[in-house]
């Protein structure tokens, strides 16, 4: 059955004539006519009663009538939800995210995005990139945050979308007792001897590949990827770190001594998705918001 012959019989039936459902609709009288005959022509019976007055539905007419009732209003809340949507009164956005962007990125692109976009539910899983990035591709996240070092392998990634937002600063982390700790020339190869802490997947892997540059294969002692824990491993001699600037700001101490290495490569944070995805006004907003904090802290970097 051809549905849109069903509204037309619908307005028809609505209006009580030929004459009144065709100028609701804006066509010509026997265009109307033209559909009518060829419904009852579908279904095989007669739908209308014609007389000088109008028309009135046959039985089978007015059961015809009641079912596209109910497909009408289908087709209005299909039509008022999608304009929720895209008028962003409405949405959900799946969203994944390695822990010291959970605390330090996240929460100000939310708050921000209550204005911007109070009609969207952000749900949020904690993840490190690998695992956000197998959740991208498995369709169980919209949009993730993660990170890359400029020797990540991200082969695996090719398919999906990448936004860089900003560089985030690798530094050393070192007890305050360290030798080295106030040393202004202190280069990574100078740490060779040190025991190391290791992070997750992406950070252990840019450590062996940045001592490696630096001509040392580290001796790694422990591996974490809470950067609490890393610094406190580090103030009872546990050993020597590299963190990102935004997980010590994420979990701060006053206990260690960080430094910036000349030998260190910044790490970028960055967006990643399905292609096409952010066509879809809901994850656009948690995108835009999400580049608007990035480019808060970028401005704020070079005021300091």
């Amino acid at each position: 059955m051809d549905p849109r012959r069903l509204l037309i019989f619908r307005t028809v039936v609505r209006n009580g004539t030929i004459g009144a459902g065709a100028r609701e609709l804006g066509w010509t009288q026997p265009a109307v006519s033209q559909h009518l005959a060829a419904l009852e022509k579908e279904i095989g019976t007669s739908l209308l009663l014609r007389s000088s007055t109008g028309v009135t539905p046959t039985e089978a007419g007015q059961r015809l009538f009641q079912h596209a009732e109910a497909i009408a209003a289908q087709l209005d809340a299909a039509a008022e939800e999608l304009a929720d949507l895209t008028a962003l009164r409405r949405g959900r956005v799946r969203f994944g995210t390695f822990p010291s962007a959970a605390a330090v990125l996240l929460p100000p692109a939310l708050a921000a995005m209550q204005d911007s976009a109070p009609g969207v539910d952000v749900t949020f899983d904690e993840l490190e990139p690998p695992d956000a990035i197998a959740a991208l591709q498995d369709g169980d996240l919209d949009l993730a945050l993660v990170f890359r070092y400029p020797l990540s392998d991200t082969d695996g990634e090719n398919a999906l979308e990448w936004t860089p937002l900003l560089e985030d600063r690798v530094l050393a982390v070192l007890p305050r007792t360290h030798p080295r700790a106030e040393d202004p020339d202190l280069t990574l190869a100078d740490l060779a001897q040190d025991p190391w802490i290791a992070g997750c997947e992406r950070c252990r892997a840019n450590l062996l590949a940045s001592a490696r540059l630096a001509g040392f294969t580290p001796k790694i002692r422990h591996t974490t990827d809470d950067a609490t824990v890393v610094q406190r491993l580090i103030v009872h001699g546990g050993g020597t770190a590299l963190l990102p600037e935004i997980a010590l700001e994420a979990s701060p101490s006053e206990d260690v001594v960080v430094r910036s290495l000349p030998d260190l490569q910044n790490r970028t944070i960055g967006l990643v998705n399905r292609r096409g995805a952010c066509k879809i006004p809901a994850v656009a907003a948690l995108r835009d918001a999400l580049r608007a904090e990035a480019d808060s802290r970028s401005v704020a970097a070079l005021m300091i």
